[in-house]
């Protein structure tokens, strides 16, 4: 089994900076692909980003593309989103999940079996 924590949500204004850690413990990540998704109310969940933790080889949904970055600290077994120019229709929870890795980082929420709590940010005009 693997836990996620996730954390470093808040209230930002448009243009402002955030970065999302997440904590993995329990089972060693070591070979797993490590996502971040996000869902907005009234919205079905949607992925952001993704990483391989072994090669760090990363994936992005193509609004977030040029904004947002994925990256991971081994040594911390963490996960973060550094998420830059933000923007109202960036405001969800975001939530970090974990799944074995594969050869293509997959970006569907169903594949991905293993799931932090959620991190809210909302992001005022």
């Amino acid at each position: 089994q693997v836990q996620l924590v996730e954390s470093g949500g808040g209230l930002v204004q448009t243009g402002d900076s955030l970065r999302l850690p997440c904590v993995a413990s329990g089972r060693t990540v070591s070979g797993y692909d490590m996502g971040w998704f996000r869902q907005a109310p009234g919205k079905e969940r949607e992925f952001v980003a993704a990483i391989s933790w072994t090669l760090g080889r990363t994936n992005y949904a193509d609004n977030v593309k040029g904004r947002f970055a994925i990256s991971r600290d081994i040594a911390k077994n963490t996960v973060y989103l550094q998420m830059n120019s933000l923007e109202p229709a960036d405001t969800a929870v975001y939530f970090c999940a974990a799944r074995s890795g594969t050869y293509v980082l997959r970006s569907s929420p169903n594949e991905y079996p293993y799931w932090g709590q959620g991190t809210q940010v909302t992001v005022s005009s």
